[in-house]
């Protein structure tokens, strides 16, 4: 008989609505995800909805307001030493619009998924409605997502995958941002999937 393999431990860093983390929270509940275990969720604000879904999912949730800390080291400790604390070994940023510096021993353990195919229209203040509407205003004919590792820069680090979708000529950045959006629920399982096998292959 097989042993089981042991759970990887995976934290969600979020900062809006929680669609992503509900998104993996259902693949989870199929057995799509395998061993991963979300074991905690650490939100940049106590108001958002993403919280609630954290909580009533069982997975341990803390908030964390960047505005406390002065110097980005501080702000970086208080992210990522919950996460050490609890054996944390992958960290999903899904929907974290806050930058925050990964420390050496998180370095291609953090991925983030963003609403184009990068490196077209990532970088600060590149989030939500405003990336599809820059792709719509550059007239470009596809669009999609992107999972990567992050590193210290905006929208930056080696790419895991990319999802592709056409771009209609009457879509709205509404109407592109939905479509993305099917692509992300199925491309950031993926990606998590594809991450921890390398993380268990190191």
């Amino acid at each position: 008989m097989t042993a089981s393999k042991a759970p990887v431990a995976v934290a969600v860093f979020l900062s809006g609505g929680g669609r992503s983390l509900q998104n993996l929270i259902d693949y989870q509940r199929k057995g799509i995800l395998g061993n991963i275990e979300f074991q905690l969720a650490i939100s940049s604000s106590s108001k958002v909805r993403g919280v609630q879904i954290a909580r009533d999912a069982g997975i341990e949730t803390r908030v964390v307001l960047k505005s406390a800390f002065a110097e980005p080291d501080d702000y970086t400790e208080a992210m990522f030493g919950p996460c050490r604390e609890q054996g944390i070994r992958l960290v999903v940023m899904a929907g974290f619009l806050k930058h925050v510096r990964i420390p050496n021993d998180y370095a291609r353990r953090v991925i983030n998924i963003h609403p184009s195919l990068l490196p077209s229209f990532g970088g600060e203040g590149m989030y939500g409605n405003r990336v599809h509407q820059a792709a719509l205003n550059r007239g470009v004919q596809f669009s999609g997502c992107t999972v990567h590792y992050v590193d210290n820069d905006y929208d930056n680090g080696p790419i895991i995958l990319q999802r592709c979708c056409a771009v209609a000529k009457d879509d709205t950045a509404e109407s592109l941002a939905a479509r993305v959006f099917q692509l992300e629920c199925e491309a950031l399982p993926e990606a998590l999937l594809e991450s921890a096998s390398s993380l268990e292959r190191r």
